[in-house]
């Protein structure tokens, strides 16, 4: 999946879900690579923090499965760091791809030598001083800003961000950004060849047909010629 993924981007696959119709399911705007230009792909491996490395670890022991990525759901919590150089160190052992934290991570120098990919708000240096009481959904789901994600679930990310995509849909949505990439990179060679994207999109056509219909819209103006610059 990951060299799928390796062409691609989140927003490609953001704007293939939206033609697919596929639920929209992003991370909060902020998480982002401890090292730019990381980039993960892989099954999600759900985890919920209650303050204890513990959960990660049984995590590993029962439920991962090689490339898997660990998805950890610490609330976006600001006042810990909940994950930081022997978490992931002993993430990579287990065959993992990748971290990604609703939350805070610590330790980022070691982070930057491990070299496994982690995507999260930012560094904090307090890890937890808390041992909430743990729930039956630990193992089983995590919840991302405003989702929750699964084992039936992949997750996606590079430096503009994080993306679920249900697994059965999986194949569809990279087959769609490949489509919409393909589109844009042959629009972008075009612009550099001086042919302007106004004059691409025939955007004096698209100015006229508006004012005749005001319910007219760039995008259906964009899907009748096969563009695909907002899709």
């Amino acid at each position: 999946m990951l060299k799928r993924f390796a062409e691609l981007s989140t927003p490609l696959l953001a704007d293939a879900c939206v033609r697919l119709g596929e639920p929209l399911r992003a991370a909060p705007a902020g998480v982002g690579p401890v090292v730019p230009g990381q980039r993960m792909a892989g099954r999600v491996l759900p985890v919920r923090h209650y303050g204890s490395v513990d959960v990660f670890l049984e995590a590993f022991e029962t439920h991962a499965a090689p490339g898997d990525v660990l998805v950890i759901d610490n609330e976006g919590r600001r006042d810990e760091a909940c994950v930081g150089d022997l978490a992931v160190l002993e993430a990579r052992a287990a065959g993992i791809a990748g971290v990604a934290v609703w939350g805070l991570h610590r330790d980022t120098p070691d982070l930057v030598a491990i070299g496994l990919p982690v995507f999260s708000y930012g560094a904090h240096a307090p890890g937890p001083v808390r041992l909430d009481p743990r729930g039956p959904e630990a193992l089983r789901s995590a919840r991302f800003g405003e989702h929750t994600v699964g084992a039936d679930d992949m997750v996606f990310a590079d430096d503009d961000g994080v993306l679920f995509v249900a697994a059965g849909r999986a194949e569809a949505v990279l087959g769609t950004a490949e489509e919409i990439f393909r589109t844009e990179r042959e629009q972008a060679r075009r612009i550099r060849a001086g042919e302007t994207l106004r004059e691409q999109t025939r955007f004096a056509a698209y100015l006229a047909r508006r004012a005749e219909d005001p319910s007219y819209t760039f995008r259906r103006h964009l899907r009748a010629i096969g563009g695909a610059i907002e899709e």
